[in-house]
């Protein structure tokens, strides 16, 4: 990006969620913000200004760290200078009042913007990415990555950010595959929120590793770093010529020297040194760096002619010829330093005026030669003074980033190890409390093992697909089971039941989830009553079948002769009710309140009736109340109360339809069954009245 408020209306959308973000922090607190590629900061100086907008309208103010990174060093340069041309339409008027300061066409960023950023050389791939961020803006970066590479990327930009953190790509860019990472926010201008996923289908983060600290010189030609000097020397050599020269490192160290070279370098004092700025002979220590720089700078070989160097107390006139090593490519970065020697011109006779003018002249050339040599030695030493003083600065401003992210490194460290002491803690706790709940598992496990076993009830236990999950001893009386069937299919093993639909029942069960209880037997002629229940785990979930056989033998026993014994009183009843049917007297059988429970068929007949208007009625509302007699009703009631009797009592009776008779009553207390149960037996004699 190399405008600012590239796509305004993206950075619209990405106003209202710093504005969010503003909001949900508390005063004072930290905002992190990570700019990857910002070219020469314009991406990272629009964030910034849109913080600085949010801040002002919610009142509020924050530690803010925006780390803007590149790897180009010269774009991060210039980010840091913070000045910039033709801004006017891409900024806006009002913006551009508040947040820059102008030099004619120049605007300056503000300090107030310009504190909140930290501009670093970094390669996303190659270097550690910066953690718990807030937004990280990375537009238009992963457009020129290859596929391979953003699957490496996007998960560090996820492990980057904070949980909720906000991730700004380019219109044209995408998260790919990795949807379980983020939650889309604004579809069409691509922001994304970080999603918390505790089964993350991208687990494994390929963390780059920082190269050490400090300049590499990948083109220094050391000593000890060519082998077989000598071939590649002279090769280098004869392609050119074979006068006197050296070949030296762009810091002077001779690699190879070919020919006589004594008359320009010589051996110093001390300790045996290889490098051409100390053995360089009077003359060419000027000359020599400030050419060899110019080569260095430019990547040509340029000429010295005419330069003096002293030797053994006399001067010679000589050409130098510095050239860069470009073949092979084992010697690149080296320079070839070529001296070649000027011939004297022959002496013609003249006066000694004209000797003397000669000379004078010869002397004056040579001061000005030398005079011109010292001005573009000192002009080249001004310029590499003032590059080293930018230098200088530039690593100034480098050892303050660096300190700036080590200290916020050592503050995540920090955080970071109480968070793991925090974590340590709560995983002991964890521990502790799951050491408790596998105890008390352990315990409710053989509760229920000795309950199951105490009990006499056979149970099995059966898993959706109708596999043996677990029995108890008692169930191998109905089911041929041992301990090695368990896990195997219950329609693989025999049973002693005299029942064949058992694995109906089971799967009738699990599909309609209703308990089913059915009476089986044996082969060896034993009742259960068998009870198939679905299997319901705490959290309701359906996880088979358990099957239970109760010992109901006795009962069926005990029910058969209750059978036999109701046979029994059924015949003794009919038995009884044909003997009392075939009797010539009225009887009539009374409960406690004096209620016809039973007639026989001679009262019928005798008073032209039906059991329907009998039984169930009190005596005395039988017949229209004809049979309402107080002396009667009074004799009644004191039968069973008093355990008393009446003989031979007279009644007159009148009735329309059984006409005017003589009745002679005799009542007495029976029992039915037990002498709980006491009943009332009034006994009819009918005389007609002539």
């Amino acid at each position: 990006m190399t405008n600012f408020f590239r796509d305004p209306e993206s950075f619209e959308k990405l106003k209202k969620f710093l504005f969010e973000l503003v909001k949900s922090k508390p005063e004072n607190d930290q905002i992190r913000i990570w700019v990857p590629g910002c070219y020469t900061g314009e991406e990272a100086y629009s964030v910034a200004i849109l913080l600085r907008e949010c801040m002002n309208e919610a009142k509020k103010n924050f530690n803010v760290q925006i780390f803007a990174t590149d790897i180009d060093s010269t774009a991060i340069e210039k980010a840091r200078m913070g000045s910039f041309s033709g801004i006017a339409s891409d900024v806006g008027k009002e913006r551009l009042n508040r947040f820059f300061t102008s030099e004619g066409n120049i605007f300056h960023i503000r300090k107030e913007i310009r504190e909140m950023l930290v501009f670093a050389p970094q390669s996303i791939i190659k270097d550690p990415p910066f953690t718990k961020l807030d937004l990280i803006s990375c537009r238009n970066l992963l457009i020129y990555l290859s596929t391979e590479l953003q699957k490496r990327i996007i998960p560090l930009l996820h492990y980057s950010l904070v949980s909720n953190g906000i991730l700004f790509l380019g219109s044209s860019e995408t998260i790919g595959e990795f949807v379980d990472l983020f939650s889309i926010v604004d579809n069409k201008w691509k922001i994304y929120k970080r999603r918390d996923s505790i089964y993350s289908a991208h687990p494994l983060i390929e963390f780059p590793v920082s190269r050490p600290i400090g300049k590499t010189y990948e083109t220094i030609m050391k000593r000890n770093e060519v082998k077989n000097i000598a071939p590649l020397a002279e090769k280098v050599i004869l392609q050119s010529y074979s006068p006197n020269c050296v070949i030296i490192t762009e810091h002077g160290e001779i690699l190879y020297i070919h020919g006589r070279t004594g008359k320009y370098l010589e051996l110093t004092h001390g300790e045996a040194k290889m490098n051409i700025f100390e053995m360089a002979r009077e003359g060419l220590r000027q000359e020599l760096p400030a050419l060899m720089r110019k080569v260095l700078s430019s990547k040509k070989p340029l000429t010295a002619e005419g330069i003096k160097v002293r030797t053994n107390g006399s001067t010679q006139l000589i050409n130098i010829t510095v050239k860069p090593i470009k073949e092979p490519r084992e010697m690149l970065g080296s320079l070839l330093i070529i001296f070649e020697e000027v011939l004297p011109q022959k002496k013609v006779p003249a006066s000694k005026t004209i000797h003397y003018e000669k000379k004078s002249g010869k002397i004056i050339r040579e001061l000005e030669h030398e005079l011109k040599s010292t001005k573009e030695n000192l002009r080249s030493t001004i310029e590499e003074l003032e590059t080293s003083n930018e230098e200088l600065k530039s690593t100034n401003e480098e050892m303050q980033s660096t300190n700036e992210e080590m200290q916020s490194s050592n503050e995540e460290m920090e955080t970071s190890k109480e968070e793991l002491q925090s974590l340590n803690e709560e995983l002991i706790t964890v521990n502790t409390e799951l050491q408790n709940k596998n105890d008390e598992l352990s315990t409710i496990n053989n509760d229920m093992k000795n309950l199951l076993e105490s009990s006499d009830v056979p149970t099995i236990f059966l898993d959706n697909n109708l596999f043996i999950k677990r029995f108890t001893f008692h169930a191998t009386k109905v089911v041929n089971l041992i301990s090695s069937d368990i896990g195997r299919p219950i329609n693989h093993i025999a049973t002693n039941l005299q029942y064949e639909k058992l694995i109906e029942d089971a799967k009738e069960v699990l599909r309609t989830l209703a308990y089913k209880e059915v009476e089986v037997q044996t082969n060896d002629g034993l009742w259960y009553q068998m009870r198939i229940l679905p299997y319901r785990t705490t959290n309701n979930v359906i996880d088979g079948v358990v099957i239970t056989f109760s010992d109901i033998n006795k009962m069926k026993i005990v029910h058969e002769e209750l059978n036999k014994l109701n046979q029994v009183v059924q015949l003794a009843r009919e038995y009884a009710d044909n003997i009392v049917d075939t009797v010539r007297d009225s009887l009539l059988i009374l409960d406690k309140d004096l209620k016809v429970l039973s007639a026989n068929m001679s009262f019928y007949k005798a008073f032209k009736t039906t059991s329907e208007k009998t039984v169930g009625k009190f005596i005395y509302q039988l017949e229209d109340n004809t049979w309402d007699i107080p002396k009667l009703r009074e004799l009644l009631e004191q039968i069973l109360p008093q355990h008393n009797y009446f003989e031979d009592y007279e009644v007159e009776y009148n009735s329309i339809k059984a006409g005017r008779k003589k009745l002679i009553l005799n009542a007495r207390e029976i029992f039915q069954g037990d002498k709980e149960s006491k009943l009332i037996l009034l006994a009819i004699q009918i005389q007609n009245i002539k």
